[in-house]
């Protein structure tokens, strides 16, 4: 008879643990999605005119350039591109349905100024945008605002058994006095 305090914990604690505070509910599951990738974006210039729209992304010394019309953002697959970055002057090179540019050194920090001259069929145009390129800042604030909510409830369950074991612990050193008490 005296396990059925202990007994009644035990299974007040698997409630606990087992409880849907500790499962994801249902519509929570992430299924077979792959879960998205956080991070720094890499940098990007955008630049605009009435018959081109280029967008180019840094990702070291590599320049991928987008090329698309302004009116019906249609990609432009047969253009020549040469970029002007901070005064130094590159041919783009198409792969397939975007252009690349290799630059001698990685760019530093700072804005750099982008000149493009882009003619395609019949239509020249001269693009003009900005790049700025800032080193990473290395901050943890990617993850949640409160990392311990998920954690809340299982140290509810925790606190609460391990009371119920005090409380339990209690009554049984109390019982067995006044049972020596009796016997004397």
């Amino acid at each position: 008879m005296k396990l059925s305090p202990l007994l009644a914990v035990l299974s007040i604690a698997t409630a606990l643990l087992l409880s849907p505070l500790a499962r994801a509910s249902e519509g929570h599951d992430h299924g077979d999605a792959t879960p998205a990738t956080t991070g720094p974006a890499l940098p990007r210039f955008i630049a605009v005119s009435d018959i081109f729209e280029l967008v180019g992304v840094l990702n070291g010394k590599h320049i991928t350039l987008y090329l698309d019309r302004t009116a019906d953002n249609t990609p432009v697959t047969d253009a020549q591109i040469e970029l002007e970055v901070a005064g130094e002057k590159f041919k783009a090179e198409k792969h397939e349905d975007v252009y690349e540019v290799v630059l001698t050194a990685e760019p530093g920090p700072g804005v750099l100024p982008i000149t493009a001259t882009v003619a395609a069929g019949n239509e020249v145009d001269l693009l003009a945008g900005e790049l700025d390129h800032h080193e990473e800042a290395h901050t943890d604030a990617a993850g949640p605002s409160k990392p311990w909510t998920p954690y809340a409830a299982w140290a509810i369950g925790i606190v609460a058994a391990l009371a119920a074991l005090f409380t339990i612990g209690r009554r049984m050193v109390s019982s067995r006095q006044r049972h020596a008490g009796d016997a004397a």
